[in-house]
């Protein structure tokens, strides 16, 4: 049996994951899906307070209150900034940490460091404008949804906290390093807030060459959109679990 902890990326929640909690529990494993302070089902708890800190700290909250040793951490899009912070204080930990499609700073970054201008200066007018500080939920069609999924994910995203956007994070890289790492690079379609992070995990010189030390780390590409956990949860699931091998 193995423990996997999933943290959803922004506008998303633990319902997300759902379909790879599923399958990953049908196989007698012991999944955590974490939802975000003001997301999801904590949507009534958005206030301009929320803080990178206060996700990093409901990630590291979860794996303290539960006893959680030898985890395989899969964080999503904006989680892969909680991800690389929890690697760095706890990676004794982790068994291995999986970027799914996520952000994966360089020490002293932001989320919003590695995204176009013209992106971060809408995304913080949109939150200026907003009573709670929020970035208001985009149209699920930028992450490849269509249909049924489409549907599903437009009525249950909710807006996301938008302090969490400019937050540097301090880190030692050789330190997270340390953990075994897998990127998953989703390329139909590509979203395009990911290109410059595709580039990173294949440049042998990305975290002063420690990207590719330490634990090692490996890219995967799998052909569908942002959602994996919803386009292709059986195919996720099976990463997830090689991970844990």
């Amino acid at each position: 049996m193995a423990n996997f902890v999933l943290v959803h990326g922004a506008w998303h929640g633990a319902w997300c994951w759902r379909r790879v909690t599923d399958a990953l529990r049908a196989q007698g494993h012991q999944v955590h899906a974490v939802t975000l302070t003001g997301l999801g089902d904590r949507a009534h708890l958005l206030s301009p307070l929320i803080t990178l800190e206060t996700h990093i700290a409901d990630v590291t909250s979860t794996l303290l209150a539960e006893e959680l040793q030898d985890v395989v951490l899969a964080v999503h899009s904006y989680a892969g900034m909680l991800g690389t912070a929890v690697a760095d204080r706890m990676p004794e930990r982790l068994r291995h940490l999986v970027y799914v499609d996520a952000v994966v700073p360089k020490p002293g970054e932001s989320w919003s460091s590695s995204q176009a201008s013209a992106t971060r200066e809408a995304r913080l007018a949109a939150a200026q404008a907003s009573p709670d500080y929020s970035f208001p939920t985009p149209d699920p069609a930028v992450f490849g949804l269509a249909g049924q999924d489409h549907a599903w994910v437009k009525r249950r995203q909710t807006p996301h906290p938008g302090h969490t956007y400019q937050a540097p994070l301090a880190f030692d890289a050789q330190r997270v390093a340390r953990v075994p790492r897998t990127f998953i690079d989703c390329t139909m379609p590509a979203l395009g807030t990911i290109d410059v992070i595709r580039r990173r995990v294949r440049d042998a010189k990305f975290w002063d060459g420690a990207w590719v030390g330490g634990g090692g780390a490996k890219v995967v590409a799998l052909a569908t959109g942002h959602d994996p956990m919803v386009t292709e949860p059986q195919e996720l699931t099976r990463l997830l679990l090689a991970a844990a091998a």
